[in-house]
C-alpha cells in the first residue's frame, strides 16, 4: 500500500524540483522530505532520486509515480470535499492566500465572521501577490486565494479553477494638495502627463498596470519612488515627490497633504476568490466565499455614502 504523504512529497519534488522547494512547499524541512522518498523508495523497490551534479533528479520511475500521484492526490481532495459536502458542517483547515491590500483590507472582517459563526474551522492567512495565488491554488498548496486583476488588463484563469467576483474597487488619482490640479472635480490621464510617479516595486502586478495604462494614455512614466504598499505610497505624495493612483481598498487613512480625484474614464481593478473546483462542494470553501462577499459589500457600502 502506497503512503499519501510520500507520494505528495514525490509529487511535490516533481512540481518545484528539488527537495528544498518541494519543504518550502509542504512547510516541512528537506531532511523530512528526502526521509519520505527514502521510505517510499523501500515500498516500491525502485530507485526514485539520483545525484544529478550537486543536486538531485526523479529517476524515470519517479516521474511515472508522480504522475500516477497527482492524479490520487486529487481524488483524495475530490472525497474529502464529498464528504464533507454530506455531513454539511463547517469543519476542518483551510489554507488561503490574499495579496497584500485584501489581507489588510477584505481579510480581518471576513476571518472574525467566520471564526465567530464557525469556531471549529481552523484558518491559515498566507500574504502572497497575485501570480503566486494563482499558481498556488492550481497546484493544491493553497485552497482559496483572493487575487486581482484590472479592467483594462485582465489575467488568464487556469483550467481547473472556479471564481466568485467580491468588488471593483475603483482607483482615483492622488496629488499633493498644493498641487495645480488639486481643485478638479475630475481627471483625465491625459491632464497628469508631465508629473513624476509614485509605483508599485517592477515585477509586481500594479507597477506593471500602471506602467503599461500611463502608456497606452501616451505618457511615458518618470518614476521617481517605489513603494509596495498603497500607505507609503500616500505618504510619498503628500511629501510632494509625485502622483499616484491609488485603489479605494487601499488607503486606509489618507494623510492631509493628498487630495485624491476620480478618474474619466473609470480605472478599476477586479477582486475574487479561486479555488479550485474539485473542492467546490466543501461548506468551508462556501463559507469563506460567503463571509468575503459580506466584507466587500460592507465597504462598497462605505464608498457609496463617502
Amino acid at each position: 500500500m502506497l503512503d499519501l504523504n510520500r507520494l505528495k512529497a514525490l509529487h511535490a519534488v516533481h512540481v518545484y524540483g528539488s527537495v528544498g522547494a518541494a519543504a518550502d512547499a509542504l512547510m516541512v524541512t528537506p531532511s523530512a522530505v528526502s526521509q519520505q522518498i527514502a521510505k517510499l523508495e523501500r515500498e516500491t523497490g525502485a530507485r526514485l532520486m539520483e545525484r544529478n551534479g550537486r543536486g538531485i533528479r526523479l529517476t524515470d520511475a519517479a516521474g511515472l509515480l508522480a504522475e500516477h500521484a497527482e492524479r490520487i492526490l486529487a481524488l483524495v481532495e475530490t472525497a474529502e470535499a464529498d464528504f464533507e459536502a454530506l455531513r454539511g458542517e463547517v469543519v476542518g483547515r483551510l489554507n488561503i492566500g490574499a495579496f497584500p491590500t485584501a489581507a489588510r483590507g477584505l481579510m480581518p472582517g471576513a476571518l472574525v465572521a467566520l471564526r465567530e459563526r464557525h469556531p471549529d474551522l481552523w484558518i491559515q492567512l498566507n500574504e502572497r501577490e497575485p501570480e503566486r495565488i494563482m499558481r498556488e491554488v492550481s497546484r493544491g498548496e493553497l485552497d482559496l486565494g483572493v487575487i486581482q486583476d484590472w479592467l483594462n488588463r485582465p489575467m488568464a484563469m487556469p483550467d481547473g479553477l472556479s471564481k466568485a467576483s467580491l468588488i471593483d474597487d475603483i482607483a482615483d488619482a492622488a496629488v499633493p494638495a498644493d498641487h495645480p490640479l488639486a481643485g478638479k472635480k475630475e481627471l483625465e490621464l491625459a491632464d497628469m502627463r508631465g508629473n513624476h510617479w509614485i509605483s508599485s516595486s517592477p515585477g509586481t502586478i500594479c507597477h506593471d498596470w500602471l506602467v503599461f495604462t500611463l502608456r497606452n494614455a501616451s505618457i511615458e512614466p518618470v518614476i521617481a519612488c517605489m513603494a509596495d504598499e498603497y500607505p507609503t505610497q500616500l505618504a510619498l505624495v503628500a511629501a510632494g515627490l509625485g502622483c499616484g493612483i491609488v485603489p479605494r481598498l487601499g488607503r486606509d487613512c489618507v494623510p492631509d497633504g493628498v487630495k485624491l480625484i476620480p478618474l474619466r474614464p473609470r480605472l478599476s481593478r477586479r477582486i475574487y476568490a479561486v479555488w479550485r473546483t474539485d473542492a467546490a462542494r466543501r461548506p468551508a470553501i462556501r463559507a469563506l466565499v460567503d463571509a468575503l462577499t459580506q466584507a466587500s459589500r460592507t465597504h462598497e457600502n462605505a464608498w457609496a455614502v463617502s
